[in-house]
């Protein structure tokens, strides 16, 4: 359930047949923070011909993925990009290649392999940490309770995400797999648990 997240900005470059292809890694955690460092890209970079990327936010078995071909021939340059990222079980990460054209037209195969490849170099050079897949739950308590909760998911490393206040308490929060089943074990049984994953 555990995934792998970069730690550090990171680039490559190769030219094929007269092409420069500029790969650029950065961690994000989110698609809003993704989107807006792909737009930085394409500030720096105002005058390449393309600019393709893809990126995973949150875990690499999630929803939240999204890549572009930005004018190449559909399917020569995000999805083999977005394939690389996948199979490797990297999440929380973005990745941007700036193509400059040689001149030399590389064909859809050759495309596909030259926007992997990058993706693959660049990868290479990332600072990679293992990042556990966390569970979305939703908790009902009553008042009473509420200290000894508090207690047990920052004994278990939680992060409550909200909580709301009415005629008993409902807490959202987030916690790591591994310590599920102990920490559901360590609460009296006044406590309500839903397990809100879709996935």
């Amino acid at each position: 359930m555990s995934y792998l997240s970069p730690d550090n900005h990171c680039e490559f470059e190769q030219s094929i047949k007269n092409s420069r292809f500029i790969a650029k890694l950065s961690p994000i955690h989110s698609a809003p923070e993704a989107k807006a460092w792909i737009k930085s890209c394409h500030q720096k970079y105002p005058d390449a011909r393309h600019i393709c990327w893809a990126y995973i936010a949150g875990a690499p078995s999630g929803t939240e993925q999204s890549m572009s071909d930005d004018g190449e021939p559909s399917g020569t340059a995000g999805k083999p990009m977005l394939n690389v990222l996948q199979h490797a079980n990297v999440g929380n990460i973005v990745v941007a290649i700036i193509r400059y054209f040689g001149g030399v037209k590389l064909g859809t195969g050759g495309l596909a392999r030259a926007y992997s490849s990058s993706t693959v170099e660049v990868l290479k050079l990332a600072q990679l940490s293992v990042t556990e897949k966390q569970l979305a739950l939703c908790i009902q308590l009553p008042f009473a309770d509420e200290n000894n909760f508090r207690y047990q998911l920052k004994r278990f490393e939680g992060e409550l995400v909200s909580i709301d206040y009415s005629d008993h308490i409902t807490l959202h929060c987030l916690l790591n797999t591994s310590s599920y089943d102990d920490f559901l074990a360590s609460l009296p049984h006044t406590i309500t648990v839903t397990d809100q994953n879709d996935d």
